[in-house]
This record gives C-alpha cells, structure tokens and sequence, in this order.
C-alpha cells in the first residue's frame, strides 16, 4: 500500500480543527488542484482544517499528475478494480488525519471531483464509522452493482454540469438512483451550461452541504 499526503490548510481561527474537509482530485491532477478551494471556503468555515492528498501513482497519460487508478476506457470493469485499488490508501490516510487531529469520523466531510469523486464515494460509503458528508463533482459510483457493500450512510450530495463529455450528466442521476435504492440519503443538482468542472453555483452548493453536515448553518 502507497502512504499519500498532500497540501493543508489550518483554521482560519487559528485554533486546533474541529472538523476537517478532505479534497480528492480527479485524473492527471494532485493535491494542489482543488486546495484552492479550500482557501475559499476558509472564510465561512473558519474552526475547519482542509487537505488534499496526491493520488497513490503517477498518471499514465498525464506523467506530471497523478491518478488515483489507470483508465483505458476501454474495459468496463476497470472503475471497480480500480477504486478498490486505491481505497487502502485513502481509508488509511482518512484514519491517521483524524487521529492526529483528534477529531471523530463524523467532522470529516469528503470532497471528490471526477475520479476523485469515485473514491470519495467508494470509500466513504464502507468506512466503519461514516464520514459527516460526501460531496461528488462531476463523478459517477464504480461498481454500483456492488452497493450492498456500503455499512455507512452519510448524506451525499452530487453536483454535475449538463454539458459535461467526460463524464456524462446521465452518470450521476445512475448513481442518486442506486445510492436512494440503498436507503442512503442523497440529494443533487445540475449546473447547465457547466462542462466537467464546477462553477460558482457548484462551489456554493458544496459549501451549503458541507456547513450542513457540520452542523454551520
């Protein structure tokens, strides 16, 4: 198993976190593609901590970046094998921030983008003890086949723009279908003319969602 780590951010505050927000890239990037966004957030979650892990591996058709698992787009099943493996990884890298910041599982919210937000709900869905939200741009659930795995069930919020050709829009409505199947609360919202990527509005329902599950209204 690859030990990852990546950029951080303390608390505006100042003082010691009491929740923190996990930031999970997408394909051909790192950690510090979405650190930013935790710079603005910082200011309406100013007790929270942000960090955004590099992906275990190199990426193979974007040697400067990382990614979280290879992709051929040619088999079918590689989404599954891929997130589960990768999932080692992140789920120790998930138990050993919480431990040093000494907060609980459920003050730990998970931001994934693209295949970022494959792991986010992979792995997030079968900890022991569910995080306190998943929050997934522009992503789609490997292996919902597969969902009766999940032991945890965090509210999940699911944001995708409707002129996205990477990952089609069609993909996320599979994946709130599947995960309401599952008794696992879910809510989403389509960001039109949006390709794959998030905009303002994206960025505002993310942060609504996670100031909810922390309990910031």
């Amino acid at each position: 198993m690859t030990l990852i780590d990546g950029p951080r951010l303390a608390p505006a505050s100042g003082a010691a976190p009491d929740a923190l927000v996990v930031f999970l890239h997408g394909y051909g990037a790192d950690g510090n593609d979405l650190i930013d966004i935790g710079r603005s957030f910082a200011p309406h979650l100013p007790s929270v901590a942000f960090v955004s892990p590099h992906a275990p591996d190199p990426c193979g058709m974007s040697p400067m970046g990382r990614e979280w698992f290879p992709i051929s787009f040619r088999d079918p099943t590689e989404y599954w094998r891929g997130v589960q493996y990768a999932a080692p990884a992140l789920d120790a890298f998930l138990d050993a921030e919480r431990n040093r910041l000494q907060i609980t599982d459920d003050r730990i919210v998970l931001v994934g983008f693209s295949q970022g937000t494959m792991m986010a709900l992979h792995v997030g869905l079968r900890r022991a003890t569910a995080p306190g939200a998943i929050v997934g741009y522009s992503g789609m659930l490997a292996g919902p086949e597969h969902l009766g795995e999940a032991i945890a069930r965090p509210p999940v919020t699911l944001i995708h723009g409707d002129r996205d050709d990477v990952i089609p829009v069609q993909m996320m409505f599979q994946a709130a279908n599947v995960l309401a199947e599952k008794s696992i609360p879910v809510e989403f919202h389509v960001c039109p003319g949006t390709a794959h990527g998030i905009d303002q509005r994206g960025l505002m329902l993310g942060l609504t969602a996670i100031r909810t599950a922390l309990g910031l209204r």
